[in-house]
């Protein structure tokens, strides 16, 4: 354990935060020995917990029953005609988020971890001042506060939700504009769609999910048309106004379009506002996240930081992993350094992607490589009769035959990617690929099996 460096410290490590990055970091830490507590002034568990993964991933079931009940059909069920209310998805999510919260917190207890219901910001290298003017002295502090959703800087900004307020909407929106065309805006997009809205998705780039494989891009793009969302995409919202009880967006390139709501999921910035970094003089990069070290540590030497705050990796997984590797270097003689290199990723629209590794475009910049694709019709839509097709693609480096990327769009394409990411990681090869049985009949058998590499017709 590391010692403090001042006997006399109130405690040996104070978190700022209590989302997954800073409840892991905060637990592992007092598992060495370490005298700690944690500042939350919102819910406990951070915006995975309380309003994004999970609360996202429970709206993603619910989008997706109106698809099951009507492919029922064709495997012989005919299903009473089913009726959706958007107050009992509401009030689920709720009671579900509540206990996970719950949990949370009785694990920071169980740990012997102090929890400071309010709002902490630095008043020093070795100090916090809570909201109600409490200081609290420690030997390290920790900075795990996240993100936030970036605003629009246009008229009538005002006027439209983020990605916190619409798992709570008061009454559902029969339609809705969505600005964006990444992870949280597609999500969401697919969510409203499938539970009966009309979605319009602006976005100002030509395609959506930039950073994704282009083959990803466009099937996500085809099948979120499938899905009844209407892409206006090379556009941006230019000024929203109220409509009586609802909101008229105006578009840079002249459209105007009449909505029960409007959604910004334009991006999210480091939430270090309100932080007193400026009294300890922590360096940050110009869009405000707090700069760190391979160990997570700022250029004060008493403070570091894990998670969003960081602008990183942005991921509710690498932040655990920050956390922990924290916590074992500072706190448990356990030097750790987090490697940021195939990590793998889920986009849960409708159907939902799974990618760990390089993309087509990322891998041709190192060298040369193979490519192998398939896309074809699932076994469970040949009787569902559903116009909907799985995508999978492995980019493989040429000359060592090493498997670089492995991108799939389709049914379960989240759980697939977790088991292909260990054998990215570990450096599999194609050859190692193609000497896996396959598993039949599965739709991940496809990856196993293909053969020919592709060539661009």
């Amino acid at each position: 354990m590391k010692e403090p460096a001042v006997a006399d410290y109130d405690v040996d490590l104070f978190v700022i935060g209590a989302g997954s990055g800073g409840v892991r970091a905060a637990r592992i830490a007092a598992g060495y020995g370490a005298r700690v507590a944690i500042a939350e002034d919102f819910r406990v568990g951070g915006t995975c917990v309380i309003r994004g993964c999970v609360p996202k991933k429970l709206y993603v079931y619910a989008s997706r029953f109106a698809d099951a009940f009507e492919d029922a059909a064709g495997f012989g069920w005919t299903v009473p005609e089913a009726t959706f209310s958007w107050e009992g998805l509401v009030a689920a999510k709720e009671k579900e988020i509540t206990r996970l919260s719950g949990l949370y917190a009785a694990n920071l207890d169980r740990a012997g971890v102090t929890l400071h219901r309010q709002r902490a910001a630095l008043s020093g290298p070795n100090a916090v001042r809570l909201a109600d003017g409490t200081e609290i002295t420690a030997g390290t502090i920790l900075i795990a506060t996240g993100g936030a959703p970036v605003g629009a800087d246009i008229p009538g900004a005002e006027l439209a939700i983020s990605s916190n307020e619409a798992f709570d909407l008061p009454r559902f929106p029969e339609t809705i504009v969505i600005a964006g065309g990444g992870y949280i805006a597609l999500e969401f997009a697919s969510v409203f769609a499938g539970l009966g809205s009309k979605v319009t998705l602006i976005h100002r780039g030509d395609k959506v999910l930039r950073g994704f494989d282009e083959d990803v891009r466009d099937e996500v793009a085809e099948g979120l048309r499938k899905r009844g969302v209407e892409l206006v995409l090379s556009d941006e919202i230019a000024e929203i106004a109220a409509a009586g009880e609802g909101r008229r967006v105006a578009t840079k390139a002249g459209r105007v379009i009449e909505a029960d709501q409007v959604m910004l999921a334009i991006g999210r910035t480091p939430a270090t506002a309100g932080l007193g970094l400026e009294t300890t003089n922590v360096m940050t990069s110009h869009a405000g996240a707090i700069l760190v070290d391979v160990n997570n540590r700022t250029n004060v030497a008493s403070v570091y930081a894990v998670g969003d705050v960081t602008d990183r990796v942005n991921l509710t997984p690498v932040a655990i992993r920050e956390g922990h590797a924290f916590a074992d270097t500072v706190f448990g003689n356990r030097p750790t350094v987090v490697a940021y290199d195939a990590i793998p990723t889920a986009v849960f629209v409708t159907p939902e992607v799974g990618v760990v590794g390089l993309t087509e475009a990322q891998a041709r910049e190192k060298g040369e490589v193979d490519i192998y694709k398939t896309r074809f019709r699932a076994m469970k839509a040949t009787l569902s009769g559903r116009d909907e097709k799985v995508l999978m693609k492995i980019v493989v480096d040429a000359a060592t035959d090493r498997v670089l990327g492995v991108h799939v769009v389709g049914e379960a394409a989240a759980e697939m990617i977790q088991l292909a990411a260990i054998a990215v990681r570990m450096g599999a090869t194609k050859a190692d690929f193609d000497q896996t049985v396959a598993l039949h009949p599965s739709a991940a058998e496809e990856l196993v099996t293909l053969r020919t590499k592709w060539t661009p017709s």
